[in-house]
């Protein structure tokens, strides 16, 4: 039918299982794309079909090689745009350099900033993450920037599973306070914080100096964006079973796991974690206490309202 408009969904190599279960979701077919390596590590995008005049979603999860996932992410953008694309939306569920978010010292980089001006420069129109680790991220692209939210999907389970009754949520950190307080309404259940400093010098670590809130004899539930080394929740975790908390379930949306995470988070002081595979979540990575909740039902609700030019902020009253 002329004038009828046409979605198009493209996936990179980072994690086509995701874009292939959001497809699934949608009753769409992803595009075939001619996507490669060449021997000196250049990368190469071609799509198979036209995609003129499309409305055109491309998927790419970063995770490691993470440089490599974003600079394929960015020369698909701007084949669709070489390609006459209508409107080109960047679907990054794990918004790339999204802790380099402002400088805590002199003569640092703004990272997050600058990986939205490259997609900005590439083509983008639109980009689409979930849980940025800081909302001021969504000024940094000049253009619309939907923040999804994973708390529904994570509060479904735990409504589930978890007893309200003598349940308490915490913050981490200071930085997580107003998303944590948010878990805390939803739930019905009281606020406690962990108060721990870092050393700026140093990546992947803090030491905890005290606990806000009444966490003895309860069930704690500690709510974080991410999860990389594990090293710092890990500490927070072993705090709040020495300030005699009754249980440990730590939430993520990211799980990113690197390095010795999975042994971090396999220890005794933590009872459950629970995380979304916004990335990829390899059999080495799983042990026994994970549990991984599927995103895409989520990626593509907001893709559909995006791409029916309805309401993405409906999706999340009251989450955030």
């Amino acid at each position: 039918m002329a004038g009828q408009k046409k979605l198009v969904l493209i996936t990179g190599r980072a994690y086509p299982e995701l874009a292939e279960q959001v497809a699934a979701e949608l009753g769409a077919e992803l595009v075939p794309t001619d996507a490669r390596t060449f021997a000196n590590g250049e990368l190469y995008a071609r799509f198979d079909e036209s995609v003129r005049g499309s409305d055109a979603f491309v998927i790419q999860s970063h995770t490691d090689p993470i440089n490599e996932w974003l600079m394929e992410h960015l020369i698909m953008v701007d084949a669709l745009k070489r390609a006459s694309a209508k409107r080109i939306t960047v679907v990054a569920p794990f918004y790339p350099y999204s802790r380099q978010d402002k400088k805590g010292r002199g003569r640092e980089p703004i990272s997050a900033r600058l990986v939205a001006d490259l997609f900005k420069t590439a083509g983008a129109d639109r980009i689409m993450s979930v849980d940025l680790h800081s909302p001021q991220i969504q000024g940094f692209f000049d253009g619309p920037l939907d923040h999804l939210f994973a708390m529904p999907v994570l509060i479904q389970h735990f409504e589930k599973h978890l007893n309200r009754d003598d349940l308490t949520v915490v913050s981490p950190d200071m930085g997580r306070v107003r998303v944590a307080d948010v878990w805390s309404d939803r739930l019905g259940a009281p606020l406690a914080i962990i108060h721990k400093r870092r050393d700026p010098s140093v990546a992947n670590q803090a030491s905890v100096h005290g606990i806000v809130g009444d966490v003895k004899d309860r069930w704690c539930l500690m709510v974080d964006d991410m999860i990389d080394t594990g090293g710092t929740i890990t500490k927070a975790a072993e705090a709040l079973k020495a300030a005699g908390a009754r249980g440990v379930t730590i939430a993520a949306t990211h799980a990113i796991f690197s390095g010795k995470a999975t042994e971090y988070l396999s220890q005794d002081f933590i009872d459950q974690v629970v995380v979304t595979d916004t990335l990829p979540v390899s059999a080495e990575k799983r042990f026994e206490k994970l549990t991984v909740l599927p995103i895409a039902p989520l990626l593509a609700k907001a893709i559909h309202e995006v791409f029916e030019d309805g309401s993405v902020t409906s999706m999340f009253e009251g989450a955030a």
